[in-house]
């Protein structure tokens, strides 16, 4: 995710497309009441479509790529201090440790997938017996400034697998895929210097391109595919970091809402189509991040936060970030003295217990998720 800036001159516009929109949402304006939503869950299944997991694909950005990203390129995830809590060296993970990738593999009790790029170092000869991971940092559903392997390039390669029999059918038929999309899209689109008036089709493209991608993958064979809405990018610390971490932006804030409404309604059209089963998942970071925000330091499954919206790891001045350092290797970024203490790692992601306390937020209405589709775990 790239720089997001001031978004006041957004908000007649907002005012005006949510107000198009409002006879359209019907249960959306429950969204945020529970911390894990889906489409179609009321669906009679009767355990026509229920399967065990035993392998989990993964596609997206930063907040799911555990290795992938260009080690030649400009990404401090390969570089100290990402992943001084786990494992204690930098693996190309977007923070101190895990991610939100491994909370999820924990849940469907598999470990987390061997990284594409990982896997191509090896030879191609890797035993893929927990799935894999295409996901890149940096990257979104269209092309962006820092590019990669787009969310479409990503499911290339995995159907390139297929083909070749790497991946089989009886991998496809015990397989779930995870997809995230965390902003990087909406930082490119912002970066051409566009009007609030080209926001309303970047957003439904945005949506419709997701869709194509979340079809495609289970057009491959994957049964259950479970997609991450929008986190409130309006709290992301880059944007709150000129109000000293105060508080949010709740008008970018409505900007997401408006795109995660667009695209819940679209993950229920999709699940329309498929006869007997919802396929389709939206896991709902934004109401888990928000729940754990409104709470402002009450512990999230015996996790308290001294300063939820400053991170752990910064620059020592506006021109340098986490991991930066000088053309001497001297060190230009200070970390806080506890990773624990804090939610946000960078100025972007989270630490590994700001993954842990969203996945606790997540956790008890997990299982209702993933059992109301036919889901259902060994244990």
């Amino acid at each position: 995710m790239e720089n997001y800036h001031s978004h006041k001159h957004f908000l007649p516009f907002l005012c005006f497309f949510l107000l198009l929109l409002s006879g359209q949402q019907g249960v959306e304006a429950s969204d945020h009441d529970h911390n894990v939503n889906v489409d179609g869950d009321d669906r009679d299944h009767d355990l026509v479509y229920s399967f065990y997991p035993t392998k989990l694909f993964v596609f997206g950005d930063s907040y799911s790529d555990t290795g992938n990203s260009d080690k030649s390129k400009p990404y401090k995830c390969w570089k100290h201090p990402y992943g001084i809590t786990f494992p204690g060296k930098p693996t190309g993970r977007f923070s101190d440790g895990r991610i939100f990738t491994d909370y999820l593999a924990k849940f469907v009790e598999v470990k987390s997938p061997l990284p594409y790029q990982k896997w191509r170092e090896m030879g191609g000869k890797g035993a893929l017996e927990y799935g894999m991971n295409f996901a890149y940092g940096g990257t979104g559903v269209f092309e962006t400034l820092l590019g990669g392997p787009n969310l479409t390039t990503q499911i290339d390669l995995f159907q390139k697998l297929i083909k070749q029999s790497v991946i089989t059918t009886t991998d496809l038929h015990s397989s779930l895929a995870l997809v995230t999309i965390a902003g990087n899209d909406y930082s490119t689109f912002q970066a051409k210097n566009v009007s609030a008036q080209d926001y309303p089709s970047f957003i439904t493209a945005m949506v419709d391109q997701t869709c194509l991608n979340l079809k495609h993958i289970r057009e491959l064979g994957v049964k259950i595919i479970a997609m991450t809405n929008f986190q409130p990018l309006g709290c992301l610390p880059r944007l709150t970091a000129k109000i000293s971490f105060q508080h949010c932006n709740d008008t970018l804030n409505e900007l997401v809402n408006l795109h995660n409404t667009l695209l819940r309604q679209a993950v229920a059209k999709l699940n329309d189509e498929v006869e007997d089963s919802s396929p389709f998942l939206i896991i709902d970071l934004y109401a888990s991040f928000m729940s754990i925000f409104e709470k402002k330091g009450v512990p999230q499954g015996g996790i308290e936060f001294e300063n939820l919206l400053k991170p752990c790891c910064v620059g020592t001045s506006s021109e340098y970030s986490c991991g930066s350092v000088d053309q001497s290797g001297l060190n230009k970024y200070t970390i806080c003295d506890d990773p624990k203490s804090a939610f946000f790692w960078d100025n972007l992601h989270l630490t590994q217990q700001g993954w842990k306390a969203v996945y606790s937020a997540l956790q008890p209405t997990l299982y209702q998720l993933f059992e109301s589709n036919g889901v259902y775990l060994s244990s």
